[in-house]
């Protein structure tokens, strides 16, 4: 009998033992989850769900500690639980996770959940309305992913960014905002100069502390007349920065953290349009260059068929990862109703799913071939002017005037062949389209059909201005 005794006596005090030492570890684990410390706690909760795997708030504690470090699959998983329990926060969590990892429309439905659960409370909502608009735009993006290839990606320092860029001479050149004016600021800009060295564009913040576009001209020997870029690009209230502009002198890449944006700065472009003086309303680019991250310095050499550009995703925070990629002036989307396979595109799991060929080496060698000083000319066009002079390049023009009337026939007849590769784009997607969207689709067409209507006749008439104006100057230049 004694034994016996002795026997529950010891068993009473392992389970005041062990109940003791559980509440001490759950006390500590939710003092740290509650600084913040999510990597010192998790272990904690990773032991609570173990012994008890169907308590909510277990499930929620451990599941958070997961995605704030990183481990999105595990966080998952047991966010899950606590959400079937209706465990508030877990739905906040899961409508980020599911942005995260690109299921917006479980993102959306996630954060309409944990809406609904703050009316019940009547807690303010409007950051998460704004989320829900987010995912919902991050959808819309997701569909129409550009079916580009991409053939090498590095990572490297943010500050050594423009290591990787080795453009060829007709391509202009990039440069460091502070090392370019000499500057010792802090100014986080790049200066785009052109092949003509004549003009540069670049981004600067002004008293409000946001970034705007920036242009000056070369006079004679100095940079002057600074000029704002306009309101459409330089919107109120956001950074706009990052700039290059294609050889055409019209066409301008940019990144923006506007509105528009998905996630931080995304990469717009825009044309100059010559008939009003004025810069078309810039269009955001699709994915896979713009994610939920920051996207920036998009940069094509025609001469080398190239592109590059920069994004943060997945990235630590004094890194980023440069994309080299073929430009495709037709802007193609990946065919097809596989959502999963538009998802890996777009958040680029593996560069190796868009090669279209074994290996890209040569096009790769070519991409950081640094430009030498003496490269042969390439043939840009062929602007007879007479009998005996024929131009391939702008930089052979005499003419001030000539050469920039020239180069805005160069620009329209580069913006002809973009408005006709968006309507066989969109006659093609209209013949597949429902009858719900052909209207909006057909109404897009008819604009532009109108659009190429008035462009098709500029490219002549400009030729024919520029060259009766070179003749001129040949004449009294002999």
């Amino acid at each position: 009998m004694k034994g016996v005794v002795s026997k529950l006596l010891y068993t009473i005090v392992m389970i005041l033992l062990t109940a003791g030492l559980h509440a001490q570890s759950l006390d500590q684990a939710k003092k740290l989850y509650n600084e913040g410390k999510y990597a010192e706690a998790k272990p904690a909760f990773e032991r609570l769900v173990q012994r008890v795997p169907s308590n909510s708030s277990y499930n929620h504690w451990y599941g958070v500690c997961c995605f704030e470090t990183g481990d999105l699959e595990t966080a998952e998983k047991h966010l899950l639980i606590a959400v079937k329990r209706k465990v508030q926060e877990s739905y906040r969590y899961m409508g980020e996770l599911y942005f995260l990892t690109y299921r917006f429309d479980e993102s959306v439905q996630m954060f309409d959940e944990y809406i609904s659960l703050l009316k019940k409370k009547k807690q303010d909502t409007d950051i998460f309305e704004k989320k829900i608009d987010l995912a919902k735009k991050g959808q819309r993006m997701l569909e129409r992913v550009e079916n580009i290839q991409i053939i090498d990606s590095i990572v490297v320092d943010k500050n050594a960014v423009l290591n990787t860029y080795q453009l060829s001479e007709e391509a202009g050149s990039i440069h460091d905002y502070n090392q370019f004016f000499q500057q010792n600021d802090t100014v986080i800009s790049t200066v785009y100069k052109n092949q003509k060295e004549q003009n540069i564009y670049y981004g600067k913040t002004k008293e409000i502390g946001f970034y705007n576009l920036y242009t000056q001209s070369k006079l004679i020997d100095k940079w002057g007349d600074e000029k704002r870029l306009p309101e459409n690009i330089n919107r109120s209230g956001s950074n706009t920065n990052f700039p290059f502009v294609m050889p055409d002198g019209a066409t301008i890449y940019f990144a923006s953290d506007n509105k528009e944006s998905l996630g931080g700065y995304d990469i717009f472009v825009t044309r100059y349009n010559t008939n009003s003086d004025t810069y078309l309303t810039p269009e955001q680019m699709g994915m896979p260059y713009n994610s939920i991250y920051n996207d920036y310095l998009l940069v094509i050499d025609d001469n080398k068929d190239l592109g590059w550009f920069v994004s943060d995703r997945f990235q630590p925070e004094d890194k980023v990862c440069v994309y080299l990629f073929i430009p495709d002036d037709t802007r193609a989307r990946i065919e097809g109703d596989s959502l999963e396979e538009k998802r890996t595109r777009a958040i680029i799991t593996s560069i190796r799913d868009t090669w279209k060929q074994p290996d890209y080496k040569n096009l790769v060698q070519l991409a950081y071939q640094k430009s030498s000083g003496n490269q042969t000319p390439q043939k840009e066009f062929e602007f007879v002017i007479n009998d005996n002079t024929i131009y391939y390049r702008l930089a052979e023009i005499k003419s001030d005037e000539a050469r920039n009337t020239y180069e805005k026939a160069l620009s329209i007849k580069k913006q002809i062949q973009e408005v006709k590769n968006r309507l066989k784009q969109a006659r093609t997607t209209y013949s597949k389209a429902e009858k719900s969207s052909r209207n909006q689709i057909a109404a897009a067409i008819l604009k532009d059909e109108q659009l190429l209507e008035n462009l098709l006749s500029q490219p002549f008439t400009l030729e024919k201005v520029a060259r009766n104006t070179e003749i001129q100057y040949l004449k009294s230049h002999p």
